[in-house]
């Protein structure tokens, strides 16, 4: 045994080869017609919307790597995913600026500051979101038509607006599908919901895109297909019975499966491997609580759409529900 070292390491000993690159360029495949989709519905705004949203999560982490002397992580597309995700959960036409300043605060505070890479205790697009949302409101409820004629053509002047000016709006949608239902009372057509031809965030486009971007990941075994599936059935199951109990208050539950964020937000934020429970047990209960605050917040909320704040608030939640569960050791006695 002379010269030989022997290395003890505690398990998994055999590893599947599927690395956080892998992994990760394969998430961005799986976004991309959702992204292709949302540029054809909103046009070049939507597309500088996405890359000034994907370029600014990736500068900002190359240079706190660099600052803090650690090596660069840009190259394992986990950051990229965060600006794609980031990028369409907002709306097109938000200034360029505002768009920066977001991808800046949530790669920095929601990602770097917990340790980077694994550590991050909630999902770092809707940190980015989140503090958009309580900094702009006025900006990130501000929606434009789907379809524009000249899309293609030209910018809003919103977009290009002089950082920290008041952003000037071109011709504007009314509201959108889920504000409309909350303060109108009205709703909006299973087949338009679907397509995503409404107004609202940029990734609210194809709700068939997203579902079989997410079906390409759970096949490649990238997904814990218990998330979206606990989502849905929870906000089916009490967006159902409310609607049976009083059809005339509660909108039906397929509209509120396939209206607003929610098939974007169970499929490809509310997955996040860091930041939701690892037991399969926890993931169905982590779901349930998000559908559950969907319906409350979309319901009885001061906002018409909930599906950021209950993903974050069951991010904080999910390190708890995995120590609730957690199984018992094969072979040892159960607690005393």
């Amino acid at each position: 045994m002379s010269g030989k070292t022997l290395e003890i390491h505690t398990s998994p000993h055999i590893a599947s080869g599927a690395s956080v690159d892998h992994i990760m360029r394969h998430v961005v495949v799986a976004l991309l017609p959702v992204c292709v989709f949302a540029v054809y519905v909103f046009g070049l705004t939507a597309l500088v919307t996405l890359a000034a949203a994907t370029l600014s999560c990736l500068i900002t982490e190359y240079l706190l790597n660099a600052v803090s002397g650690k090596p660069a992580t840009i190259g394992d597309w986990s950051v990229a995913v965060t600006g794609i995700i980031y990028g369409l959960t907002l709306p097109p036409g938000l200034p360029v600026w505002m768009v920066v300043i977001g991808g800046v605060f949530g790669v920095a505070v929601g990602k770097f500051l917990f340790g980077g890479l694994g550590y991050n205790a909630f999902n770092p697009a809707l940190v980015g979101r989140a503090f958009l949302q309580a900094a702009f409101p006025v900006a990130m409820t501000t929606w434009y038509e789907p379809l524009g004629a000249d899309r293609f053509t030209s910018l809003p002047s919103s977009t290009l607006t002089f950082p920290f000016a008041t952003p000037v709006y071109d011709v504007v949608s009314g509201a959108t599908p889920l504000a409309a239902m909350k303060f109108d009372g009205e709703t909006t057509a299973t087949m338009e919901l679907v397509a995503g031809i409404t107004s609202g965030s940029t990734g609210e486009t194809s709700a068939l895109l997203i579902l079989i971007g997410g079906a390409y990941l759970v096949a490649r075994k990238m997904m814990n297909w218990r998330i979206p599936a606990s989502i849905f059935a929870a906000v089916f199951a009490f967006s159902g019975v409310l609607y049976l109990i009083d059809p005339a208050t509660y909108p039906d539950p397929v509209f509120m499966l396939f209206a607003g964020s929610l098939v974007l937000g169970a499929v490809f934020m509310a997955t996040d491997m860091v930041a939701s429970p690892m037991t399969g047990l926890g993931c169905v209960i982590y779901g349930v609580l998000i559908g559950a605050l969907v319906v409350v917040i979309r319901l009885w909320g001061g906002l018409p759409e909930g599906v950021m704040y209950a993903i974050l608030i069951a991010n904080a939640v999910s390190p708890h529900i995995d120590s609730l569960i957690r199984p018992r050791v094969y072979g040892t006695g159960g607690a005393k």
